[in-house]
Parts: structure tokens; sequence; C-alpha cells
């Protein structure tokens, strides 16, 4: 079973920089347009939203605010969603 410290191994090595090259994606995305067009504009507020996020769980893992349960629940939800994601990059 997972604890605190594979979640926050999980969110420091993968996840949080996933979420940040896929901010720096999307904002080349818009300065190569010159302009931001409202779906661009609320998904780069999205992710930077998923991006603190992330950073304010990884704080309290940090200072033991998060029990063990609560990171193994979250550890296997995280690994559902990017093994989900990586099997539709494949299609």
């Amino acid at each position: 079973m997972a604890g605190c410290e594979d979640l926050k191994e999980l969110l420091e090595i993968e996840v949080i920089p996933d979420v940040e090259e896929m901010i720096d994606e999307l904002f080349e995305e818009i300065a190569d347009a010159k302009e931001a067009n409202e779906e661009s504009k609320a998904e780069y507020a999205e992710l930077q939203e998923l991006r603190s996020s992330f950073l304010a769980l990884l704080s309290d893992i940090e200072d033991n605010e998060v029990s063990e349960e609560e990171c193994s629940e979250i550890y296997k939800e995280l690994v559902e969603m990017i093994e989900s994601e990586e099997g539709s990059e494949g299609v």
C-alpha cells in the first residue's frame, strides 16, 4: 500500500513537472498565436489552479497534515489518471 512518501515522490517527480510542462507548452502556443482565445485562457487558468493544488498537497504532506490513508487514496487515484492518460495517448 502506497503511503505519503510514495505520494510525495509521485508529486515531485512526475505530476507537478508534467503540469508545469503543460503550462509552458500552452503559454508558448498562446505567445506564438499572439493572443489567447477564451478556451486557451480557461485551460491555462485550470492548469495553474491544478498546479497550485498539487503544491498545497505537497506542503500538507511535508507538514504531516495528511493521513497515510488519505495519501494512499490520492496516490491510487493519481496513478489511475496517469495510466488512463498514457493509454489514451497510444490510441
